[in-house]
């Protein structure tokens, strides 16, 4: 007897089902680290199933193309291959884990989440979860509201709600505004990188030095546009040439294009989308986005801040980004990297190098060649989180959560109680490296020196991909079959190192649940 094939309403089902159980009964941690491993191990299938462009002569290692895959998905864009290896169908796959990494998508799939906790923590239904309110002008019921996740779109958008009921109001007023706000929040995303796109493939369209580039190397037009934009709006920093921007420090026009979405995608994130809600809000006068403009701590979304919150954000990136500039202007001006470069073409990659720090990690300049005072500063703004502020900011919100830290300290557990604070863990992972590497470092001092492991370590937990390279002519003893290459440090490191590195990725994609750990220890 033919088995019946599931409809798709089963599929639809199966579906909310999945959702539910991620939301119910597996912590957001374990739900995310899993998101990140798998699509990370699909990834290296779907790399390595594909062919590289440089075969036969060469063929990463399962490592090196898991690590890119990690790489990929984590939005860390460390390397340890050179880019033009990947064939046309490798870089779309690459595309598709920084579109599924990148912090704006996963915060829209944890509002997916947030909607279904809503919907159960909220429902105040018997049965058949329906609400039975009584309509105080007409004496007639709104029976069987059904609060499933089928279909509540359409249930939410006619609920007639009762001015006494004031927690049924919150709870329909949260669940209408959080529906309205992942429609605004893939609008956001899908908006930024079709236009962004657009306007690298017009620019290099239009422009004879770029497109000769892209010709020369045998790069697609429009894999070349919508793997950089994805890359630069997810903040990966991954660029289909060897050399990432630096082939295209005198193209000012393409620098001008991608320093915006560097911006949307990350530090000026939260700052822009709240905007963009304020502006739905005037335009269309509905009361969701009032609600969400008002209630930001309540709404729950980590990209949403109060006001204030939000022009401390916005004002501490413009601050470092003048900061940076100011001091790299100083410092670098005359120096080997910018030589050849105009006074305006030496403005504009000075500013797109500054605000890649934080974190996108693609650069016009060769790192290596910067003095000792600028990599400091960079490898700083790469620690930092996104939204770091240096402005007071007023949590009287989180003082009126007292009863619930203590209730939550009661709880704690031993591994939460010995945990280590984000710089001790980088510290760690530093000397773990060092000592996997400590052969290297003896024989090859100038390229395997604390400074440059440590730098490579700080840019791989901020998801940044920012890198010192490596350099033939910096060795002690040369070596006459060395061949300088254009792939990160990483890619000169042992299997174990790569592995350890691999670790920190991870780690640094998951920052977020680490940021209070250490407070068990004290220095005295």
């Amino acid at each position: 007897m033919p088995t019946k094939p599931l409809s798709s309403s089963s599929h639809q089902g199966l579906f909310s089902s999945f959702f539910k159980i991620l939301s119910f009964l597996v912590k957001p941690f374990w739900v995310e680290l899993g998101y990140f491993m798998i699509f990370s191990f699909l990834g290296f299938l779907a790399l390595n199933v594909t062919k590289p462009r440089t075969l036969p002569s060469f063929r990463p290692h399962n490592l090196d193309v898991f690590f890119t895959s990690v790489s990929a998905t984590t939005v860390s864009s460390m390397s340890t291959v050179e880019m033009e290896v990947f064939s046309n169908a490798q870089l779309v796959f690459m595309t598709i884990l920084m579109f599924l990494g990148g912090e704006a998508f996963t915060s829209f799939l944890r509002l997916q989440l947030m909607k279904l906790k809503l919907v159960k923590k909220h429902s105040v239904l018997q049965n058949n979860d329906a609400f039975d309110y009584s309509n105080s002008s007409n004496g007639e019921g709104l029976h069987n509201l059904e609060l499933g996740t089928v279909g509540l779109d359409n249930k939410l958008e006619h609920a007639v709600i009762n001015p006494m009921e004031d927690g049924h109001h919150e709870a329909i007023a949260k669940l209408k505004s959080i529906r309205l706000l992942t429609y605004v929040v893939l609008g956001y995303i899908l908006v930024v990188i079709l236009l962004g796109s657009s306007l690298v493939s017009i620019y290099i369209t239009f422009i004879p030095s770029a497109k000769q580039i892209l010709n020369e190397k045998g790069l697609n037009l429009h894999t070349f546009s919508i793997f950089t934009t994805v890359s630069t709006f997810a903040n990966c920093g991954f660029v289909p040439t060897n050399e990432n921007m630096m082939v295209f420090k005198q193209n000012s026009g393409l620098l001008l294009i991608l320093i915006p979405q560097i911006l949307l995608g990350n530090t000026l994130y939260a700052p822009s989308l709240r905007f963009v809600i304020w502006f739905l809000w005037k335009f269309t006068k509905r009361q969701e986005f009032e609600y969400i403009l008002k209630n930001s701590k309540r709404v729950g979304y980590s990209h949403i801040f109060p006001r204030f919150e939000t022009i401390a954000i916005a004002v501490t990136v413009l601050a470092f980004i003048s900061v940076q500039f100011v001091a790299f202007c100083s410092l670098e001006w005359n120096s080997e990297a910018a030589a050849g470069l105009s006074t305006y073409q030496k403005l504009v990659g000075s500013l797109f190098e500054v605000v890649n720090t934080r974190h996108t990690g693609q650069s016009v300049f060769d790192i290596s060649t910067f003095t000792p005072a600028i990599i400091v500063l960079f490898a700083l703004m790469m620690y930092l989180s996104s939204y770091t502020t240096f402005l007071p900011v007023d949590n009287h919100e989180e003082r009126l959560k007292t009863k619930e830290k203590i209730n939550r300290k009661k709880r704690r557990s031993l591994v939460k109680y010995i945990s280590f604070s984000q710089p001790s863990c980088l510290v760690i992972f530093t000397i773990l490296i060092c000592v996997v590497e400590k052969d290297k470092t003896k024989n090859d001092p100038l390229n395997f020196n604390v400074l440059n492991i440590a730098f490579e370590v700080i840019s791989a937990y901020g998801t940044v991909g920012m890198s010192m390279g490596y350099s033939c002519a910096r060795q002690m003893k040369p070596d006459g079959h060395c061949k300088d290459t254009t792939y990160g440090f990483a890619g000169k490191w042992s299997n174990t190192g790569k592995f350890l590195l691999i670790i920190v990725m991870f780690f640094g994609r998951m920052k977020k649940y680490n940021q209070r750990g250490g407070k068990a220890w004290k220095v005295l």
